[in-house]
């Protein structure tokens, strides 16, 4: 009898747990009805590769493969790839906990723009399914660390929360000792926190240090290699991602991003014929993935590659291949999604084009591509054109355009300032400044055109560059050798031109100006040293720089000499 009744007991408590399992399953389900989650065919252009991850979960092992495609493509910043990935998980395992988490991670780009309001709810709604899951220690205290994120955000601003989120990684990664992804997501959080005044790369250092030693263990981690380049991503630390940088793209050939992020090396190292290819590889990646996703417009991923890929074109004195990029940029109508990084591309393009060959006159009239944009929701990006429109009058004498332009570049810095963005306003202050120098200087006014303009170089030595522009539309440094050689004091010229390069190494103007200011110092030898350096820089290009032909006449001067 205690036996039937032992049966009995285990029967009715089976047959509740099924039912409660059931109940909650349907609970579930109805949850995420009400949220619009990305659902469809993950699209991977140039192969099925992104890389090898294996992240322990309590999930089905049916589930397991996807979610380690969904965690990879995470990693390369494939974020709505990444969310499709996930749900697809969630839809065959409801339970599997890790896949809400891994949602809400998608919705945070850490290292770009803040999400939305419609992506931050979306993240405390599948945040808050996830915590009514049965799930393991590991599991909850994952959960809990990205829910910092998505607590209070409509009280908290993004950068508390985002500090939050690096402050409860850290806990995870010290708990966890032994989990990979732990630490990799930890590192990933530290650059996303940096701050961009520190100079010692404190928390870059920090990630490395992290990241390093993982790399020599699993050398095709889609996300160590990834944020080792942007954990480097700065002039003292940038040879040591190169190797890193050159394999990143062979572990996750399916991906745009990938295919791009080792260019921030490349730039770092003024290497530009490998920027250039990898460039190139994103773009078309980029648009096979906007064509394949049925996207409304050119995909924000292909502009970004299109800036670095012009800036690279410029240094190389290819002059041609940079216009035929501005030319393609003015046939494209739409972008997806609109962002930050599409602004800065639309508006850094045609001005680098005009400003690195000094065309002032073209600067004086940009215009951004006819393109219809919501401009005003990007003031630092649209600073860009009344900067280069401000350069170009002041170097023509047209002091009444130089001065309104100037007058745009103050009311965009008040907005930036009213908005509480200070880098992004530091960023149009050193704008401001450089401009304001240069009218000074078309004025007459010599000794505070320097003192602004030192003012602009001091305050951008000062601040790290965002990662979503290859290089400063103009570097401030080397517009204050240009300001120096145009007085001729041709020996702190040179120094800037110098220094400058030490942060932009292989910049063409920034060779050719150290070039000139040691000939006027009759230092010939010395100066044939950068002239050298410029004709090695374009190598075979066929340019119509000015500073490429005369530096091939001194080279040819000196050769005949000797």
């Amino acid at each position: 009898m205690k036996t039937c009744n032992l049966y009995f007991s285990v029967g009715i408590i089976t047959l509740f747990c099924m039912t409660g399992c059931q109940n909650r399953d349907s609970r579930t389900k109805a949850e995420l009805m009400n949220i619009e989650l990305l659902r469809g065919d993950i699209i991977m252009c140039g192969g099925k590769d992104f890389g090898d991850v294996s992240f322990a979960t309590a999930c089905q092992d049916s589930v397991r493969e996807t979610f380690d495609l969904a965690i990879s493509l995470l990693h390369s910043f494939e974020y709505e790839e990444a969310e499709k990935a996930f749900v697809k998980v969630i839809d065959a395992d409801p339970d599997c906990v890790m896949a809400y988490w891994g949602v809400a991670m998608s919705l945070y780009p850490a290292l770009w723009a803040p999400p939305d309001k419609e992506k931050l709810e979306k993240g405390a709604k599948i945040l808050r399914i996830a915590a009514s899951l049965p799930k393991t220690e590991r599991e909850k205290d994952y959960l809990d660390a990205v829910r910092v994120y998505y607590n209070d955000w409509e009280h908290v601003d993004a950068k508390t929360r985002a500090t939050k989120l690096a402050n409860s990684m850290e806990a995870l990664y010290n708990k966890y000792r032994d989990d990979t992804e732990a630490a990799i997501f930890y590192a990933l959080t530290l650059n996303a926190t940096a701050d961009p005044t520190d100079k010692s790369y404190a928390n870059q250092r920090k990630a490395g240090q992290i990241l390093e030693p993982l790399f020599l263990e699993k050398p095709n981690h889609p996300g160590i290699a990834h944020y080792i380049i942007h954990s480097y991503d700065n002039p003292g630390l940038a040879s040591r991602a190169l190797s890193t940088a050159r394999k990143y793209s062979s572990i996750a050939p399916a991906s745009a991003h990938a295919q791009h992020m080792p260019s921030h090396i490349f730039v770092r190292l003024g290497l530009w014929g490998e920027a250039i290819q990898s460039n190139l590889n994103s773009t078309s990646s980029a648009i096979c993935y906007a064509e394949s996703a049925g996207f409304d417009g050119h995909w924000d991923e292909e502009l970004h590659g299109m800036d670095y890929l012009v800036y690279a074109y410029l240094q190389e004195g290819n002059n041609a291949k940079a216009i035929e990029q501005n030319s393609y940029l003015n046939t494209i109508k739409k972008v997806y999604p609109v962002n930050f990084k599409d602004a800065y591309a639309i508006a850094a393009i045609p001005a680098r084009i005009v400003l690195e060959n000094k065309n002032w006159k073209n600067a004086a009239v940009l215009n951004f591509s006819p393109i219809g944009f919501p401009w005003e929701k990007f003031p630092w990006q649209s600073a860009i054109l009344h900067f280069t429109r401000a350069l170009g009058a002041a170097h023509l004498g047209d002091i009444q355009q130089a001065e309104k332009e100037i007058q745009a570049l103050r009311a965009l810095h008040k907005v930036l300032v009213d908005r509480n963005v200070p880098y992004e306003a530091n960023q149009v202050q050193i704008q401001l400044n450089a401009a304001q120098a240069w009218l000074d200087f078309a004025n007459g006014s010599y000794d505070s055109a320097l003192v602004l303009m030192r003012e602009a170089a001091e305050m951008e030595d000062n601040t790290t560059k965002h990662p979503v522009t290859p290089c400063e539309v103009l570097p401030a440094r080397e517009l204050l050798g240009d300001m120096l050689l145009a007085m001729h004091k041709n020996v702190d010229a040179f120094r800037a031109y110098e220094q400058d390069l030490k942060d932009h190494p292989n910049r063409l103007n920034g060779l050719y100006g150290a070039a000139v200011a040691l000939k006027n110092q009759g230092k010939a030898g010395e100066a044939n040293n950068y002239f050298g350096k410029l004709v090695e820089l374009t190598g075979s290009t066929d340019t119509d720089r000015p500073e490429i032909k005369e530096a091939k006449r001194e080279l040819l001067t000196i050769n005949q000499t000797k």
